[in-house]
């Protein structure tokens, strides 16, 4: 029955793989709130389905907008059954480069827009004992890369934080995943969703680095549809994981890290069983 569809909350949603998950959602009947912070542009995209479509203007980095922003989903709907916190960028610049402005600023899309939207929706979401909440990583949150620092940065701490989340929401009947995409084919290495900070040290190599990342777009081997359709899998998945690797080629990025980090603390096992009491 449509009435027994669950409610999405689907943040970064005017482009990439969250605009492609809110017209999926859609055509499958679901009831989709989708925030933006181009609500114009958002709702010229989506144009069909309006009486299950609820298009917000949300500044991810305000608490303030992001309660309403909620409180609206839950005013309209009636409840909240699946998060998508898909919002954020990749800012290009070695540590030295980037501005303390410039990091604070991707940190606060990346990492606190996450935090922000978990601390809207966890009041619901316990009194209703469910819901799912699914915070989107990278295989660059297990493998950090040169130069992308502040990236590495907030997409290793959305793996902590929904680890953390997991195991504080458990008991409540609410379920926390968060995934590890490897290159999908949508425009996150496009203008908008790729940029970089304006101070340059040549040393560094970071225009290399953008560059490489730049010229990949349009060419990354994973399908987005494929993408869309696991995430929505997932949302009705009644046993989740907590983590979800997506893409052979995240899966591979991942496996070989950790079995590096595990060849490097063998190779120093004997200092770190060494520094008890005798």
């Amino acid at each position: 029955m449509e009435e027994n569809k669950k409610v999405w909350f689907v943040t970064g949603a005017s482009k990439g793989m969250g605009l492609s998950l809110v017209k999926s959602l859609l055509s499958k009947g679901y009831k989709v709130a989708a925030t933006s912070r181009n609500i114009a542009d958002l709702t010229a995209k989506v144009t069909e389905f309006t009486e299950h479509f609820l298009p917000l203007k949300v500044d991810l980095t305000s608490d303030e907008s992001v309660k309403e922003a909620v409180k609206q989903t839950v005013d309209k709907f009636g409840k909240l059954d699946v998060i998508v916190n898909n919002a954020g960028y990749a800012l290009v610049g070695s540590f030295e480069e980037l501005t303390d402005k410039e990091f604070r600023q991707a940190l606060d899309v990346n990492l606190f827009g996450t935090v922000n939207v978990i601390r809207s929706a966890m009041p619901y979401l316990r009194k209703q004992r469910s819901g799912h909440i699914i915070n989107i990583s990278s295989a660059g949150g297990y493998v950090a890369l040169a130069n992308v620092g502040s990236y590495a940065a907030s997409k290793f701490a959305l793996v902590g934080i929904t680890e953390a989340l997991a195991l504080e929401v458990k008991s409540f009947g609410v379920k926390a995943t968060v995934l590890l995409p490897g290159s999908f084919r949508t425009n996150f290495l496009e203008e908008g969703s790729l940029s970089s900070g304006d101070h340059r040290i040549e040393e560094y190599g970071s225009d290399k680095t953008l560059e490489g990342m730049s010229v990949r777009a349009g060419t990354q081997p994973g399908d987005p549809d494929k993408l869309v359709t696991e995430v929505i899998r997932l949302g009705e998945n009644e046993n989740p994981p907590v983590h979800l690797i997506l893409g052979p080629d995240s899966y591979k990025w991942i496996t070989d890290k950790k079995a590096a980090d595990i060849a490097e603390f063998e190779a120093y096992k004997e200092i770190t069983l060494s520094t008890n009491f005798d």
